[in-house]
């Protein structure tokens, strides 16, 4: 409630309350605070919870068919099995820092058409800050069609630029792209 104060000349002022001390502000405050507590508490996903799950019980009962499989026929596990378990352990010794630069080389490869030397670059760049040995584990481990990404660059600039056949190589093979020689010879080669 706003207070009445007289002043000595007769006059009545209302002094209300300050804002922060009103009953809205306060109850905006602590809806904020629990909902932020709520968060931090975890609250994970209940999708990716349940997708872990399910893949490992796949994964496992995959793995009792194979035994169960063994046991029938008295053999042992084929050795294709074998090699799996084997990429698994490899899978498992690659450093999170270098599996993450491979994921975001084949998303600059899929969705810019980035040339190896470009991708390396802007792995190494000081945006992303990857080392320059998990930016090389990237590119020498991603799965890309070299040739597809430059003459899909090639494309892009003979639609947006209106560049000549040898403009798009000098570009292509520029240090900017980064493609090799024989990459941008692909690209000017296929060009409609």
């Amino acid at each position: 409630m706003a207070q009445k104060i007289i002043a000595a000349d007769g006059s009545v002022y209302v002094k209300k309350k300050p804002f922060y001390l009103r009953w809205w502000f306060i109850t905006l405050v602590i809806l904020v605070l629990l909902g932020g507590c709520a968060s931090m508490m975890g609250g994970g996903s209940s999708k990716s919870t349940s997708a872990s799950a399910s893949s490992s019980s796949a994964a496992a009962d995959s793995s009792a068919a194979t035994t169960e499989a063994s046991q029938k026929t008295g053999t042992e596990s084929s050795p294709v099995a074998g090699a799996e378990s084997n990429a698994k352990q490899n899978d498992n010794s690659v450093p999170t820092e270098y599996k993450s630069a491979l994921k975001k080389a084949e998303s600059y490869s899929r969705t810019m058409h980035m040339s190896k030397q470009r991708i390396y670059d802007q792995l190494t760049s000081e945006f992303e800050k990857f080392t320059p040995e998990a930016a090389q584990y990237a590119v020498d481990n991603m799965k890309a069609d070299w040739n597809a990404n430059a003459l899909e660059s090639a494309k892009s600039y003979q639609k947006t630029m209106n560049m000549s056949p040898e403009a798009i190589r000098s570009q292509l093979t520029s240090s900017i792209e980064g493609f090799t020689e024989e990459e941008a010879d692909y690209a000017v080669s296929h060009l409609n």
